[in-house]
């Protein structure tokens, strides 16, 4: 059974990667931050000249239209932490997780978190992918590593198609 779940979340990543890679060709730098409503997150440069994206404990009502800025850092963000957890390392606190900045800094990077994950997907064991999920549901026994590894297939697929709505939204003129 594990086997036949490695091969379907496997597959299930590799479609929604490809979806991806269709709209990381096509980014160019101001894409990321552009602003399609006036109420959003983005990330914005610091005194020290790196960036920080906007953040609330709280999801604020009405919750902002995230720029695609922002998107690419919390793919980064939630996809770092679970790759800790698999990799059996301490998790990286929210503000450690650094956006690179707009366009191919952000595109490099986010092919290198592609290259680590796909690293750490290919040494589970069937074992593995049978233990409890460390991560996002604090070690919950009724949550397996596949279910963490489903999980995030399924956050990539929502983020993939958030970016790929505001580059078809921004290219095709709307502010």
């Amino acid at each position: 059974m594990a086997a036949t779940s490695r091969a379907l979340l496997r597959w299930q990543f590799d479609l929604t990667w490809s979806l991806f890679e269709y709209h990381l060709e096509r980014l160019d730098a101001a894409d990321f931050l552009w602003e399609p409503a006036e109420h959003c997150w983005t990330v914005r440069r610091d005194p020290a000249g790196g960036w920080t994206p906007d953040w609330a404990d709280t999801e604020p009502d009405p919750v902002p239209v995230p720029t695609i800025g922002w998107l690419s850092w919390h793919i980064g963000w939630w996809w770092t932490v679970t790759m800790d957890h698999l990799g059996g390392r301490p998790p990286r606190q929210r503000t450690d997780v650094r956006w690179p900045g707009a366009g191919e800094p952000t595109v490099a990077w986010l092919r290198g978190l592609r290259a680590e994950w796909l690293g750490h997907l290919d040494r589970l064991t069937d074992a593995d992918l049978d233990g409890t999920a460390p991560f996002p549901w604090q070690d919950d026994p009724g949550h397996t590593v596949a279910h963490m590894l489903a999980w995030a297939n399924a956050e990539l697929m929502k983020n993939v198609a958030e970016i790929g709505q505001l580059r078809l939204l921004r290219a095709a003129g709307h502010a």
